[in-house]
């Protein structure tokens, strides 16, 4: 399985990193299933440091979060590790988290009941009032009567990335409509393809053929919108540049 080191861990970019304790507490697992995934090849190695002690960073907490998700959709460790395997190298955590925000549209809604202590122990950091009504906002949080929050799971890291993001609040709500409109109409189409391929099939095999479709599609539909959203904005930048042509 390809990993890359630097993206990680956070002591190649500043960033605080944990203890394996740590990582497992961020990420709602035990040490020991930590040490498993990082056995089975996984979870990338910690840096070791003073004291040969692991020092793990923002990537294997994304990662971690990831695996948790496929294996909450049903899959293998060793389809796990196939899944893992294909995706590019280099990965940063927001992208890592996007994968994970793509993996559980897999399966229907999962929304947890939370305190707002919960809430930040899963968005990994502290919540300020603002930042609380943006994820409200992107919905990925609701504010129930009582205090507590309504958290879309699959959301929340990736609307907790968006925070950090130096867009405003409708340029994201206006991004968020893009998504979804053309998402949808690429589900439809693909939809009415797979029909006329499984019409004349056993219902056995058109379960199977979507099971084994989903990731595929989904992973194919990313990897796709990667490689045009990178060179959209390598365009966008390169045009906006006085001294590119130079």
């Amino acid at each position: 399985m390809t990993t890359d080191a630097t993206s990680d861990t956070g002591e190649q970019t500043g960033e605080q990193t944990l203890t394996i304790d740590e990582l497992a507490a961020r990420a709602g697992v035990t040490v020991r299933t930590v040490r498993f995934y990082g056995s089975k090849g996984l979870l990338p190695p910690p840096e070791i440091g003073p004291r040969r002690v692991g020092h793990y960073g923002p990537g294997h907490v994304a990662r971690l979060a990831l695996i948790e998700e496929l294996q909450q959709q049903g899959m293998t460790l060793a389809a796990i590790e196939r899944y893992l395997r294909q995706l590019p190298p280099g990965l940063t955590p927001h992208d890592l988290a996007i994968h994970r925000a793509v993996v559980a549209s897999w399966a229907p809604d999962a929304v947890d009941t939370v305190s707002r202590r919960e809430l930040e122990r899963r968005a990994g950091r502290p919540l300020s009032t603002e930042e609380v009504e943006r994820l409200a906002a992107m919905n990925v949080v609701m504010v129930a009567d009582d205090g507590t929050f309504r958290v879309d799971a699959g959301l929340l890291r990736l609307g907790v990335r968006l925070l950090d993001v130096p867009l405003s609040q409708e340029a994201i709500l206006a991004a968020r409509t893009v998504l979804i409109e053309h998402s949808r109409a690429a589900a439809r189409e693909l939809s009415q393809l797979f029909r006329g391929e499984v019409a004349e099939r056993a219902a056995r095999d058109v379960k199977s053929l979507s099971a084994h479709m989903h990731p595929l599609v989904v992973q194919a539909l990313l990897t796709t919108f990667q490689r045009s959203l990178r060179e959209e904005l390598s365009e966008w930048v390169s045009g906006s540049d006085p001294d590119a042509d130079s």
